[in-house]
């Protein structure tokens, strides 16, 4: 099956580069659908024309951010080695509310470039 999400410009150009291979989202019922083996189409938030084709390699399914930071690499979240010191789980309030975290839970998604 084949996915669709819009990316902003720093997490696109990541994916792009290979520098990030984690995608982070709300596990709602859209990200739920995602199986092992799956394609995601990246689309560039500003430019629709530009598309990353992906294939997920693993979910990784959490109750809350702050367990997914405790567990996954940030570096492959999409964090860099000037940043990593002050990432946190709150940074991902500015995407998603606490209520929605805590109804839907949260998933890394780890693909790889096709």
């Amino acid at each position: 099956m084949t996915h669709q999400m819009k990316l902003h410009a720093a997490p696109f150009d990541n994916i792009a580069r290979g520098i990030k291979n984690i995608e982070l989202r709300l596990y709602d019922e859209k990200r739920r659908r995602i199986k092992v083996g799956d394609e995601i189409v990246f689309v560039h938030s500003k430019d629709f024309a530009r598309t990353l084709h992906c294939r997920v390699i693993a979910l990784h399914v959490f109750p809350s951010f702050e367990e997914l930071y405790e567990s996954l690499p940030l570096l492959k979240c999409g964090y860099t080695e000037d940043d990593i010191a002050t990432a946190a789980p709150s940074d991902m309030d500015l995407y998603y509310t606490k209520e929605q975290q805590a109804q839907c839970g949260v998933v890394g998604i780890e693909i790889e470039l096709v």
